[in-house]
């Protein structure tokens, strides 16, 4: 899961994801980080925080790290959450098979449409909405490759 700093959509996605897995005891690996290194070792913002307890998921183990070119190899599925960030990682990427691997994550919802998670940084309205575009985006992953 990756944003911008690792610390309001892709948190959340990754404890959305993480809490799916759990659910159906998937013997997978999440994990989340940010294409810039502003909030190297942070928490989650309070707000991406208030959220994801609003849905019972405690997302306060995380800590905001930059994403690496070696996430390329680790992972299986790179998912992104807008354009900036897709094509961030995309310039990290040195083979065809990693290329292969990032994806915007609304287009499991919404396939082809390119739709991309707002950043709700700025404002103090968009958790929920970015809480219900990542819950229905993982939901449709989990349903496809589970």
């Amino acid at each position: 899961m990756v944003c911008l700093g690792n610390i309001c959509r892709s948190p959340l996605a990754e404890g959305i994801m993480q809490e799916k897995i759990n659910q159906k005891k998937l013997s997978w690996e999440v994990d989340s980080s940010g294409t810039g290194a502003y909030h190297s070792g942070e928490l989650p913002d309070p707000r991406s925080i208030k959220v994801a307890k609003s849905h019972n998921i405690d997302i306060t183990n995380q800590r905001a790290r930059q994403f690496q070119s070696q996430d390329l190899d680790n992972f299986d599925l790179i998912l992104t959450m807008d354009a900036s960030n897709y094509q961030n990682v995309k310039r990290l990427a040195t083979s065809k098979e990693q290329e292969e691997k990032i994806h915007l994550i609304m287009n499991f919802a919404s396939p082809g449409m390119n739709q991309i998670v707002p950043d709700p940084y700025y404002g103090n309205d968009g958790f929920e909405n970015v809480y219900e575009m990542l819950d229905e985006a993982c939901e449709c992953i989990v349903e496809q490759f589970s």
